[in-house]
């Protein structure tokens, strides 16, 4: 499996960023020829089959959706799981329980596996979880492989800071986030760096 068609591609999340979509969307439409097919080359999508044969996406959402966006609507990809012989209750169940579905909603509710959306284009955005991307490239938390984890800080900063509600409010909650990611408060979370570290935005 080499490429996928983002019209068959199925989510595993309810909401991502959209602050970090339309950066990456600003990206790739800045780029042409060669290069654009080395940034889209740089980060497959891991996807796995469900049943039905229908390609599931367990990460990189972010850039299946500004990839949409920026009218690119094929994806390099590659193959995680076969789980296509699975009734579709064995297949979520088995999803969960590896960490490859957050079936939660911009509020950070739980919602049934039914109500994922079906297309890239219908995630909804959660501003706490731009936030979380932010204060990680800002170096407040670093980079890691534990599943879902920017979903963790941003629940994080869901109970703890204010909604924005304009892009400055935005920015200065980021300020705020980043320290409160290097407090004690943030002890336990995935890439918690304490004190140390961190570049200021």
């Amino acid at each position: 499996m080499k490429n996928v068609s983002l019209n068959q591609l199925r989510p595993t999340q309810a909401t991502h960023g959209l602050r970090g979509v339309e950066q990456k969307t600003n990206e790739f439409r800045s780029l042409s020829g060669h290069d654009l097919q080395m940034a889209i080359a740089e980060k497959p999508i891991p996807v796995v089959l469900g049943p039905r044969q229908t390609p599931f996406a367990i990460d990189h959402h972010h850039v299946a959706a500004a990839l949409w966006k920026a009218d690119i609507y094929d994806a390099p990809c590659v193959l995680v799981a076969d789980l296509s012989s699975l009734l579709p209750t064995q297949f979520w169940l088995t999803m969960e329980n590896r960490n490859w579905v957050h079936p939660y909603d911009s509020q950070g509710r739980r919602i049934p596996f039914v109500a994922l959306p079906r297309h890239v284009r219908d995630l909804a955005d959660d501003e706490y979880r731009s936030l979380a991307a932010f204060v990680r490239d800002a170096g407040a938390y670093e980079p890691t492989t534990v599943p879902l984890a920017e979903f963790r800080w941003a629940d994080f900063f869901r109970a703890t800071l204010p909604f924005p509600e304009s892009d400055s409010a935005f920015n200065t909650l980021i300020r705020k986030a980043v320290r409160l990611a290097k407090s004690e408060r943030a002890i336990g979370l995935p890439g918690h760096v304490g004190g140390r570290g961190g570049k200021s935005k």
